[in-house]
């Protein structure tokens, strides 16, 4: 575990697209933003002095990584990925802690999306102490659900 870099974003947008594709899939939606995001914009996000990336490791190989979209007292947990081959294996849980662990004092909710149909994710997040605050649809049609953790730092 460890920070992303701007050297990583090729590493970073081959495990996000191997991620989001089985989303895509899920939803029949081809144009999610985590697919249609560029080598560019994802450097220039890992670059922002907005933006917390943490990347998880197994010896060279990137298998996941995480991003924390700050925004004054809130903080968005975006990207979040793990390559297919290793879900299941506590890389995701990891992420989630390293990005818990480096949220500035200020910080007083999290929040992120997921799929609404995405159990294994919604579980994953519910027992981080994530709770569900809506349903809607996103700019492509999906069924997504918001989900908000407050801190008591």
């Amino acid at each position: 575990m460890g920070a992303l870099t701007a050297e990583h974003a090729g590493e970073a947008l081959t495990v996000q697209r191997a991620a989001y594709v089985t989303e895509a899939q899920r939803y029949s939606a081809p144009d999610i933003p985590p697919l249609t995001e560029t080598l560019d914009e994802l450097r220039a996000e890992i670059e922002a002095s907005s933006v917390l990336a943490f990347g998880a490791w197994l010896g060279p190989r990137l298998v996941g990584a995480v991003r924390g979209r700050l925004d004054g007292d809130r903080m968005e947990v975006a990207r979040f990925v793990v390559a297919p081959d290793m879900q299941g294996r506590g890389v995701g849980r990891a992420l989630l802690d390293a990005i818990h662990d480096a949220v500035p004092a200020t910080v007083r909710t999290l929040w992120l999306i997921t799929g609404a149909d995405s159990v294994q994710n919604l579980r994953m997040y519910e027992r981080a102490g994530y709770r569900r605050v809506a349903d809607r649809k996103d700019s492509v049609g999906v069924a997504i659900t918001l989900l908000e953790k407050q801190l008591g730092h």
